[in-house]
């Protein structure tokens, strides 16, 4: 019935509890979920949980965060999103929150990261995951320098964990990608957020924990988990006045499509 569309189960905060996760996710009807890889050294412990647990997919990418690791090629992107169940690039993206004493102009690194990753995508044909945070103008304008306009049969992709202003998700949705919702929708201070959702098709929208972060309401504070998606699901179903059933049924769809899964 749902789909979380992003959640890191290979950090150490969830991986021992793998078994317990799942058949939590059984009983919370998440018939599927897709685990993020954010560097090169996790990827092979994020594709081994796709190739082991039917419910379960990868992406292959660098987060934008994460300095001081291994940087991937156009080329290795490529070979390793062609592999079994592997089924997107990213998360990637920029993130300026943290510059610590830097300047936008030094987060050059970050931007040419990102433009490998949406390269490799358009090659691999597979959707990009996006991380953006206080780069926002940035983050669209690299997209529109390396093409991405939503008009030329790419495999487009999703901003995640969205908290973005309405003009922005707009600006996305125009080039191609969906907007995912996390738990920060039912945050009691999310009122703006929830404004955005309101007002986005449903047709373009995805749920996701992004987990072990940002837990939903009830359990804001707690270690968060995939079987809590079915919370950001009703904190979306009444932001937009609809049943938590429609929000399952179309977000779901709309996770299979974007990320082809089975």
């Amino acid at each position: 019935m749902f789909i979380d569309s992003h959640c890191h189960l290979s950090f150490p905060e969830l991986k021992d509890q793998l078994p317990e996760i799942l058949a939590a996710m059984q009983v919370a009807q998440v018939e599927q979920a897709v685990c993020i890889c954010t560097t090169m050294e996790e990827f092979p412990s994020v594709h081994a949980l796709a190739l082991a647990h039917p419910q379960l997919f990868a992406s292959v990418g660098v987060h934008p965060d994460n300095e001081d690791v291994r940087e991937p090629s156009e080329d290795e992107l490529v070979e390793l999103a062609a592999l079994e169940r592997v089924v997107a690039i990213g998360e990637t993206g920029l993130d300026y929150y943290r510059l610590n004493g830097r300047t936008i102009e030094d987060m050059e690194w970050q931007r040419e990261r990102f433009r490998t990753h949406i390269r490799a995508a358009r090659r691999a044909n597979k959707p990009l995951v996006i991380h953006t945070r206080s780069s926002a103008a940035d983050t669209l304008r690299v997209l529109v320098e390396e093409g991405c306009h939503g008009h030329d049969g790419q495999a487009g992709g999703v901003f995640h964990c969205f908290t973005e202003t309405l003009d922005v998700a707009r600006a996305a949705v125009e080039m191609g990608f969906y907007i995912s919702f996390s738990g920060i929708i039912s945050f009691k201070n999310a009122a703006d957020l929830r404004e955005v959702a309101r007002a986005l098709p449903l047709e373009k929208l995805l749920i996701e924990t992004d987990s072990p972060y940002l837990a939903p309401v009830p359990y804001r504070g707690k270690l968060n988990r995939p079987d809590y998606v079915p919370h950001v699901a009703a904190a979306l179903a009444a932001a937009k006045s609809v049943s938590v059933e429609e929000v399952a049924v179309q977000t779901s769809a709309n996770s299979r499509r974007l990320f082809g899964l089975a």
